[in-house]
């Protein structure tokens, strides 16, 4: 069956000095500030679309590399992942870093090593940022 989630943003203003909201209209969890300056500058308080990129990204791929571990037989106590995304004004979305830290008893290194690039690879938001051209990959496995 397929979802649509919805948010929503209403901005004030030009782009420098203007500012913005954005609803998480589908959870109905919140609404957060935007504006230019949190995204080339300092957050101050605000989020930006890069920092809700990157929380999207992290949580898909820590969803991504649970089930495709689990669907191949092993138990995943935890998996931490961080998305650094970078913004150059001008540019745009210039690269991508996910970090991934799991304990997974009983992997082997090879294997996580390989599970992890999977989930890059098949997580549906690491797809849809495909244009994206350098988003890299760190995984640690816990020992």
């Amino acid at each position: 069956m397929a979802t649509t989630r919805t948010a929503t943003t209403h901005w004030e203003g030009n782009l420098l000095q203007g500012k913005g909201t954005v609803a998480l209209e589908s959870s109905k969890i919140g609404s957060y500030d935007v504006s230019w300056p949190a995204r080339s500058e300092e957050p101050g308080g605000k989020t930006s679309p890069e920092e809700l990129i990157a929380a999207a990204h992290s949580s898909c791929y820590s969803m991504a590399f649970s089930h495709g571990l689990a669907g191949k037989g092993h138990t995943v106590e935890h998996v931490d992942t961080r998305a650094d995304v970078t913004f150059q004004p001008g540019e745009g979305i210039t690269g991508i870093v996910l970090t991934v830290k799991a304990r997974v008893p009983g992997l082997s290194e090879a294997d996580f090593q390989a599970a992890a690039e999977d989930a890059k690879k098949n997580c549906p938001v690491s797809q849809a940022l495909a244009g994206v051209k350098n988003i890299t990959l760190r995984a640690e496995l816990l020992g």
